[in-house]
């Protein structure tokens, strides 16, 4: 395996950052909705395409322009988010995954935007619904 295992305290020294740039994200996904409804209202069509069309009015071209800038942001902020060795999980609730050691086997470290520290993990084969609270004395022991 050649994907970084996580300690608890390892996360949660990354979650500050994380938490501004999650934010960061979920703001500019509101801006990204907002540019595809208004560029749909004034084209009368529904948003298939980023690619410049021009046939379009220049308020269109420019919304399209904006849009195209916007998600290229939010692609890579995502990108930069996975370099920190966070796995993505949900872009739209900010749920990112993380390679740890629990009880000598792999699992996912479980962190949420908006949680203030760690606190979750699941076994490999579950999702989000499978989350269990990390216990008192867990937190407390390093996973490797």
């Amino acid at each position: 395996m050649t994907e970084r295992i996580f300690t608890i305290e390892e996360v949660d020294a990354l979650i500050p950052e994380l938490s501004r740039r999650i934010g960061m994200q979920l703001a500019l996904g509101v801006e990204i909705e907002s540019l595809v409804k208004r560029l749909a209202r004034e084209t009368g069509e529904q948003v298939e395409s980023l690619d410049p069309d021009p046939r379009e009015s220049p308020a269109a071209r420019g919304l399209r322009s904006d849009l195209r800038t916007s998600v290229a942001r939010y692609e890579q902020g995502w990108r930069d988010i996975q370099s920190m060795g966070a796995i993505v999980k949900d872009t739209t609730m900010g749920l990112l995954d993380f390679y740890g050691r629990l009880e000598g086997r792999l699992v996912w470290l479980c962190w949420r935007y908006g949680e203030s520290r760690l606190g979750y993990y699941h076994e490999l084969d579950t999702g989000f619904s499978g989350r269990r609270a990390l216990r008192t004395e867990t937190r407390t022991r390093v996973l490797n």
